[in-house]
């Protein structure tokens, strides 16, 4: 697939981090969690990220959020949302899954017509729901393998895999192929502005609650990752992100260890 000349350059500069994080990584300590033996790097990046959203994003969107009213909001967040399912449409095409397909296309039909242009969201009125993928759940649904745990800068969260498929995802979603500069850009905004006003509340309680924020982050994303996958069913044993090995049989379970699920 073309890369459009939008989303090279951020392409390129995400195989950049990408790479430079396979080199840092060889200096791992020994012991590190498999899941992320780049914790330091992340580490890193989570402070840069979480200084950048503290200084600019969380203030913005906290004027977006007290300055429009809740109908506006929602209206905003389902325009979004159905540009969203269009891309969902054809991920869930390429997993085979006619069914969640199906819904996806008559959801963006509805909601394109009835709903004025996705403003509304008449299609969640006939339980046409709603069923989020992208190409990161492509890969892993054919098998690819997550890879470790990786922090972008300004993306956030996210895992090899998921990374080597973002410039797919911006290149697929809808907003990539408006030809106006500004008015993508307008949009982009919006969207992120958006996205981050509607989080606001929980975002503070989850900070004031978790001892270690990024850690927190981290295990939550892992685990929405696996269950997005296999749509909310992971099977045992299928992507495992163990801390220690296997215990041999017999042997008791480490203090405080959970099952795997």
């Amino acid at each position: 697939m073309t890369i459009s000349a939008a989303a090279g350059p951020r392409a390129r500069r995400l195989a950049g981090v990408v790479m430079l994080a396979l080199v840092t990584g060889c200096a791992s300590a020994p012991g590190a969690d498999p899941r992320d033996p780049w914790e330091g790097y992340n580490r890193g990046m989570y402070r840069f990220n979480d200084a950048l959203d503290t200084a600019v994003l969380k203030p913005v969107a906290t004027v977006y959020r007290d300055v429009l009213p809740q109908p506006v909001r929602t209206g905003v967040g389902n325009f979004f949302g159905n540009l969203g399912d269009v891309w969902s449409f054809v991920n869930q095409t390429l997993q085979a899954k006619p069914e969640a397909a199906l819904h996806s296309f008559w959801r963006v039909m509805v909601n394109t017509t009835i709903g004025l242009g996705g403003v509304l969201d008449p299609a969640s009125e006939m339980r046409l729901e709603r069923r989020r993928e992208d190409f990161g759940q492509t890969l892993g649904y054919w098998g690819v393998p997550p890879g470790p745990y990786f922090v972008l800068p300004l993306f956030g969260p996210s895992t090899v895999r998921d990374t080597v498929a973002l410039p797919v995802d911006i290149y697929g979603h809808p907003l990539s192929h408006v030809n106006d500069v500004p008015v993508r850009n307008s949009l982009g905004a919006t969207q992120i502005v958006n996205t981050r006003a509607s989080v606001l509340g929980a975002v503070e309680l989850l900070e004031s609650a978790a001892l270690d924020p990024y850690s927190f982050q981290r295990d939550a994303y892992l685990q929405k990752r696996r269950n997005d996958i296999h749509d909310g069913n992971p099977p045992v044993d299928t992507e495992r992100y163990d801390l220690d090995e296997d215990a041999p049989a017999g042997s008791a379970a480490p203090a405080g260890a959970a099952p795997v699920k």
